[in-house]
């Protein structure tokens, strides 16, 4: 059976790409039994959270501008 899939465009796509990666580090994480594998997932995953922070505020401020 075939399924119309739409990828989300533009910035929707970045965010759900960086929602996605955020979420396989937490559980590459969780499930990981090597201690420093756990330390960089979470290095990671936190990395991708402030990528995501700066996406948004970048965001912001270019909305400002051009209003």
């Amino acid at each position: 059976m075939a399924t119309n899939f739409q990828r989300p465009k533009g910035r929707e796509n970045s965010v759900s790409l960086l929602n996605a990666a955020i979420d396989a580090m937490d559980l590459a994480e969780k499930i990981s039994s090597i201690t420093p594998a756990k330390a960089v997932f979470a290095t990671v995953g936190v990395l991708l959270a402030m990528i995501k922070v700066c996406f948004f505020l970048v965001r912001d401020e270019v909305s400002r501008v051009h209003a």
